[in-house]
């Protein structure tokens, strides 16, 4: 999967991104941002920030950033926090997930929403997340995997290689992505409806330096 892949996918999508999928992703997004913003006074990085949808249930004392790599979606994503007066973002970015232009703990969490399955490197990613988080800090992901139910699964895998193409990984197995993110995963919720995507709390026990 390239990453140029998916900025064209959301070059496509961006303008009805929040009317297809804004209901519909609309629980796991609040209950990751609960999560998350669990203390006053936080710095707090959303990768994969989209068009800013999470942004306005974030504490009004938390300090947030956003960064994605499609600038039509932090677009919508910039005139939302203008037009809702969202006094606590921060900075709105352009920027890879899987190289992150942030120093080693710069924030206090970090969450990615749908985002684990759309980029090039999971691994890669995941390393990025945790090389910016503090040591404890909170990261939470919500993202789909792998069905458990066999015709599910069947589907999946027979998307998988159109997925590939418009930059969705619809073959994500869970057990390989614990394995390889190295996160410290502490709870496992499933989320959004038919609970077919996953709420994953992670404690920040062993901070990465920058990939190679």
């Amino acid at each position: 999967m390239d990453l140029h892949d998916t900025i064209r996918t959301y070059r496509l999508f961006s303008g009805s991104y929040d009317i297809v999928f804004g209901p519909v992703f609309h629980p796991g997004r609040k209950d990751a941002v609960r999560i998350a913003n669990d203390r006053p006074g936080q710095r707090i990085l959303e990768v994969g920030v989209g068009t800013g949808l999470s942004l306005p249930h974030f504490r009004p004392d938390s300090r947030v950033t956003g960064i994605d790599v499609s600038t039509e979606m932090l677009a919508k994503a910039q005139r939302r926090a203008r037009r809702l007066g969202l006094a606590h973002v921060e900075g709105l970015h352009v920027m890879d997930a899987e190289n992150l232009e942030f120093p080693d703990s710069s924030f206090d969490a970090v969450l990615a929403l749908y985002v684990a399955s759309v980029v090039p490197n999971p691994a890669r990613f995941a390393a990025e997340m945790r090389r910016v988080c503090i040591p404890g800090g909170t990261i939470v992901v919500v993202n789909h995997f792998t069905s458990d139910n066999p015709i599910m699964r069947l589907l999946e895998k027979r998307l998988a290689r159109i997925a590939r193409h418009i930059g969705f990984h619809s073959d994500f197995p869970f057990d390989a992505f614990c394995r390889d993110s190295r996160l410290s995963i502490r709870e496992v919720k499933r989320s959004n409806l038919f609970g077919y995507w996953k709420l994953l709390r992670c404690v920040n026990e062993k901070p990465a330096s920058r990939p190679e």
